[in-house]
């Protein structure tokens, strides 16, 4: 198996050098425009706007309020609004124009901090939590009206209307969520433990039905683009699970199905996944994977996604990041590139690229 092949290399879309020691927990494209935000420091998010031709840098938000940064994700149909978890509560940040400055609710502290002449930001929102504790998963409502966080820390998840800045918590004994996700129709929901337990919800009255997996917990989730399945991925299995609605919303009877990755174990000796990222056609799934022998350590392993009538995988390569002994920290996909998928990469080694990956099953005249 080679690696890095052709489509892997290294796009001169992104080349940003960043600190060697900073962990990174995070990334994510804008749904809708060329922005890029990712976690470039303990306290510290960079958004890095393509479509902004004054602004030659990356913006950094910084801000008293947001400590301990731990996800991100942008808001839908929301215009430039990004939310960020963070220690006690969530910061919602919009982008602010001469002459255009979004609003403010009373009583949150203003900061902003750019590298460039580029668009500002604003902090415009901070959610707090009402036990005050470490915010570590996010995930928004189709529509952008809610907004979905949790915390280790925390026995419930929260429902926020971020407009009115008020939070609903869901409290069912969920102790130790380790990740959430609304699907694209906004009919469900799901939710993980890191007991090895996972939920599917309806949202009309927060129905939930239970699994349980023998295979470690959730380390990562992902729904088809119209939410009639969801992909999911186990840290002590190589095999993805998907599990398909067999009627529709609101009922929650379904069939969960496995997807065999052999590749996983008997290529790299690795039997379980850490990360997933599944791009919005369906198209390519990207998978980070824990351990593994020496030769295939710290790579992610690209696939090429069948979805009729079942969910399928092939491996078609490896990507390896740049700089010394690098492993994938946070990966996602831009969904709306028009060329095809485009998989962007923070690696432990203190870069952060962009690989596309588009390829052709016949030959071009």
């Amino acid at each position: 198996m080679m690696f890095l092949p052709v489509p892997f290399q290294c796009s001169s879309i992104i080349g940003v050098k960043l600190l060697q020691d900073v962990g990174f927990h995070g990334l994510g494209w804008h749904q809708h425009k060329h922005i890029l935000a990712f976690i470039s420091g303990l306290h510290q998010v960079t958004i890095r706007d393509y479509e902004d031709s004054e602004g030659k840098n990356p913006c950094a938000l910084i801000n008293e309020s947001q400590k301990d940064v731990r996800s991100l994700a942008w808001r839908p149909n929301g215009g430039r609004t990004l939310s960020v978890a963070c220690k006690r509560g969530i910061c919602i940040w919009a982008a602010s124009y001469q002459g255009n400055a979004p609003s403010v609710r009373s009583g949150v502290t203003l900061g902003t901090l750019s590298r460039g002449s580029g668009t500002k930001w604003t902090l415009v929102d901070f959610l707090r939590s009402p036990e005050h504790e470490q915010i570590t998963a996010l995930s928004w409502s189709p529509n952008g009206r809610y907004l979905a966080s949790a915390s280790f820390e925390s026995s419930s998840f929260i429902i926020w209307d971020v407009a009115q800045g008020v939070g609903t918590p869901i409290r069912r004994g969920l102790g130790g969520i380790s990740l959430l996700r609304w699907s694209p129709s906004g009919d469900y929901f799901f939710s993980a433990k890191f007991d090895g337990t996972f939920y599917l919800w309806e949202i009309n009255t927060w129905t939930s039905e239970p699994w349980s997996s023998t295979d470690g917990f959730v380390t990562g989730a992902a729904w088809d683009l119209d939410g009639s399945r969801i992909l999911i991925a186990f840290s002590e299995s190589s095999t993805l699970g998907s599990i398909h609605f067999a009627t529709r919303p609101p009922s929650l009877d379904a069939h969960l199905i496995p997807v065999e990755l052999p590749e996983i174990q008997s290529l790299t000796g690795s039997r379980g996944i850490d990360k997933m990222a599944w791009d919005a056609s369906g198209e390519r799934l990207a998978l980070s994977y824990r351990d593994g022998d020496d030769l295939y350590r710290g790579l992610i392993a690209i696939y090429d996604v069948r979805r009729s009538p079942l969910i399928s995988a092939s491996l078609v390569g490896f990507i390896r990041g740049p700089g010394d002994d690098p492993k994938p920290i946070a990966f996602s996909f831009h969904d709306k590139f028009k060329q095809g998928p485009l998989l962007s990469v923070c690696w432990s080694s203190g870069f952060c690229c962009t690989y596309p990956l588009i390829f052709r099953s016949h030959v071009l005249p």
